[in-house]
Order: C-alpha cells, then structure tokens, then sequence
C-alpha cells in the first residue's frame, strides 16, 4: 500500500475521480491531470519524457489511430443499409438484443475489441432507433471484451502475450470465463433494453445494400488482421483501406473528427497510467490475478499485462480473462468502452455505468470464479514455456 501513497498515484486518483465527477468533459480532465502529472515528474524526479515517449508512441499512435478509424468504419457499415435490415431478422423480443450481443461476442474472437463494439453500436442504433439502455450499451462493450480475451487477434493484450511466447493454446482457456459472464450478463442486459425499449421493426422495401461500401468495410477488417499479425500495428491497415477507400466512396470525415476528443481522453489517460511508478505487480497467484481485473477498469490494460510478462508466474488465460474483460466494469476502463462512448456520450458516467451495468461487475466474478473451478489455477507449465519463449529471443 505504501506505493499507493506516492505523488504520481495521487495526481491519477485525482485524474480518475475528476472524470467520474465531471464526466461531461472528460477530455478536459484528463489532459488537466496528465500536464500535472508531467509537471511533478520533470521537477521531482529523474524522469526523461523523450525516452519515455519514445518508448510509448507506438501504442498511443496505434490507440489513436484504430479509435477514429473504427468510427469511420461504423459509419460506413451504417451507410451501406445493412443495419436497417437486421430489426426483420431478429426475434422482436428480448432475444433480439441477445442475438446481437451473440453477434459483437462472435466479431470480436477475430476482429479488434474496438471493431467489434463499434458494429454492435451502430447496428443498436437501427434496431433500437438510438433508444439504448446504459446496461445494454455496457453489455455491447463486455461482450466485445469478453469476445477477445481468449484470442490472440481479438485485443491487444492477448496479442502482446502471444508476441512474448505464450501459446495461443494457453489463453484459449479463457474462453470458459468469457462464455460463462457472457450468458449471465447478455439475459439481464436484453431484459432490460427490451423493457426500455422493444427492438423497432419496420418494412423498407425500398432500401438497397450498399455492397461496395460493405466491400470497403471488409477491407478495413481485413487489413487490421493482417498488419496486426504481421506488424502489431493494425491501425495502418485500417487507414491504408480507409484512404483507398476514400477515392471510391464518399467518406464521412465529419463523423472522424467528432470522435477525436474521446481519442485524445484515452490516449491522455493510458500516456497517464504509463508513468505510474509501478516496478512490478504483487506476487502471481489467483488472487491477485483476480484483483488485476478489477485494477484494469480504471487503469489501463496494456502496461498491467507488460508488467504481468515480465514478472512471470501467471496462468495466462486467467490474465487475459482479468485484463480483457475487467475493463468492462467502467465505461473508460477499455479502448472499446470509450469508443462505444463517442457514440453514445450519454455512456459517460461512471454511476451511471455502475447502476445500470451492475450485471457486468457480477458477471466478471462468477466468469472467474468457474475458471478456477473447471480450469484450475496452472501457472507452472505456462510460465515454463514463456521462460523458454523469451530465452530463446535472447
């Protein structure tokens, strides 16, 4: 706890709580704390922010990037007509906002966490004519989590331990967590959008599906999957598609620029949470694999898994459970929650988030509760084989 007490924790717990309390402005808040942050840094201490930066722009220019380019694919994607179609093919009660849920799970065990948040948002916007429940709205994002956190390509946490030797086979386990929270969060949270507002079914004999424009978003999918395989970069091939694509559909640069203060507020808060003076992380174990998902809803996600590899010690499919989907439990505690936000801004509020999303914060302890039951605790022979990975690269 002692860590706890020093200066840089203080200014983000101040940082967080500003963004809880203020949440109408967040982006304001959190460039606040993060010029505070730096300030303390290059007066009280040894801190070099170029080699600091340096070493982080990859990921907040690849952060930054997928951000505005998935809200350029939403749009796309709501262009070419498919969503409007989806109200006829759904069941008209609560198990219409189930399918969908089923539908951003099922995106997101290949595609970016963002991405897959991104269509659920977009096609809730047809099917509930915009009238979404904040539950429902924090179900879209933990379905997109609970959807990556046992595939390599499905976030970035997952494609940071796969990187650094762990087995694609280990954190598939993960998925017995995922599936479990899944279902005990999707039932309550159609419920209540059902309740809230009933799926609109409406006849539209005269619309046509764009399939160029759906061409054009199975292009930017694509090239995300192979420039983060092949890169770890996928946000370039979001934007090569996306500027290509530009020449051949019209591309609504409006919608871009909109979602640039909630880029900005995420990038601000993860350069934010890079800087804490955290060296490594409590002795591995369960328990404290288990309070890491907990940590990653208001601290972000990346450098508690960085921390995670190199101390070693984990079952990594119970990390990737933790960290992938415990963000969920906040609307900015994942890349994809602030996404979903630039959308629907009425999702940022923290107690907002809380009241109506309580299902999530339970779902994330009995996902991990029946991991421990069914997949047991394992980390000897996982951590054999990232020792070896990370020899074998020396």
């Amino acid at each position: 706890m002692e860590i706890l007490s020093k200066p840089e924790f203080i200014i983000f717990a101040c940082m967080l709580a500003g963004v809880a309390l203020i949440h109408k402005h967040p982006m304001t808040v959190s460039l606040v704390g993060l010029a505070a942050l730096v300030i303390y840094k290059l007066a009280f201490t040894d801190f070099d922010i170029i080699s600091h930066t340096e070493h982080e722009w990859e990921v907040l220019v690849n952060l930054f990037g997928l951000l505005i380019g998935f809200t350029i694919l939403a749009q796309h994607f709501e262009d070419s007509e498919v969503p409007h179609f989806l109200p006829n093919y759904l069941p008209d009660d609560w198990k219409g906002g189930f399918m969908l849920l089923v539908i951003v799970f099922i995106l997101s065990s290949f595609l970016d966490n963002i991405a897959a948040a991104m269509i659920g948002a977009t096609i809730s916007i047809s099917v509930f004519k915009r009238k979404v429940h904040i539950g429902y709205l924090a179900a879209i994002v933990a379905a997109s989590n609970a959807g990556g956190a046992g595939s390599v390509v499905g976030d970035t946490t997952t494609t940071m331990m796969w990187i650094s030797g762990v087995e694609a086979s280990d954190i598939v386990y993960a998925y017995v967590g995922s599936a479990v929270s899944f279902c005990f969060f999707a039932v309550i949270a159609s419920r209540q959008q059902h309740q809230f507002n009933p799926i609109v079914k409406e006849v539209h004999d005269d619309i046509q599906i764009d399939w160029g424009r759906l061409l054009l978003v199975s292009a930017i999918l694509v090239l995300t999957i192979i420039t983060n395989i092949l890169y770890d970069f996928p946000a370039i091939g979001v934007w090569v598609a996306i500027l290509i694509g530009s020449f051949f559909k019209k591309t609504n640069w409006k919608a871009a620029l909109k979602s640039i203060p909630g880029s900005i507020f995420l990038s601000a808060l993860v350069l934010s949470a890079s800087m804490m003076p955290v060296e490594h992380l409590p002795d591995a174990s369960w328990a404290s694999c288990f309070g890491l998902g907990f940590i990653s809803a208001v601290f972000d996600n990346i450098p508690l898994t960085k921390l995670a590899l190199t101390q070693g010690g984990y079952d990594w499919s119970f990390l990737a459970y933790a960290v992938g989907f415990g963000g969920s439990m906040i609307w900015f505690g994942s890349s994809a929650g602030v996404a979903l936000s630039n959308i629907y801004p009425e999702a940022k509020s923290v107690g907002s988030w809380i009241k109506n999303g309580w299902h999530v914060i339970l779902a994330y302890i009995i996902g991990f509760m029946v991991m421990l039951a069914i997949v047991k605790w394992d980390p000897i022979a996982l951590t054999k084989k990232q020792s070896s990975a990370t020899d074998q690269k020396h």
